[in-house]
């Protein structure tokens, strides 16, 4: 998802201000810091900088693309690289766990543990007689 861009409200009423204060003295100044060419050149300061920030943020939305692709390619690699391995040697072999694969007859049937499970805990809950 591609990150929003910035813009900057006090930019266009800074620029909208500009303008009409060009209108009324295009040397404006009334002392040495407070100049209308002081004010259009922090204008454009501004932009400049909200333009690398808007570029900075494309770059960072296209390499964080970039990284979604190259770890699904990896992860299907490593994929058909295991299929592979299973193929070759089967998967309860000594090879497929090496290659990071859960050997067949180490896996427990979910159905048989949930069966395990309750007959020892039915076996827990009888009354005992004596």
């Amino acid at each position: 998802m591609a990150r929003r861009k910035r813009t900057s409200r006090v930019l266009e009423k800074a620029e909208l201000r500009a303008s009409g204060l060009k209108a009324v003295d295009p040397q404006l100044e009334f002392d040495n810091s407070v100049k209308l060419s002081n004010f259009t050149s922090t204008i454009e300061r501004l932009r400049l900088r909200i333009d690398a920030y808007n570029t900075a943020l494309a770059v960072i939305d296209s390499s964080t693309t970039e990284i979604a692709e190259l770890e699904k390619s990896l992860g299907d690699m490593a994929d058909k690289l295991l299929i592979g391995i299973a193929y070759r040697y089967g998967k309860d072999s000594v090879q497929y766990e090496m290659a990071g694969g859960v050997r067949k007859s180490e896996r427990v049937r979910r159905s048989s543990q949930k069966r395990i499970r309750e007959s020892a805990s039915q076996s827990n809950n009888k009354p005992q007689t004596a």
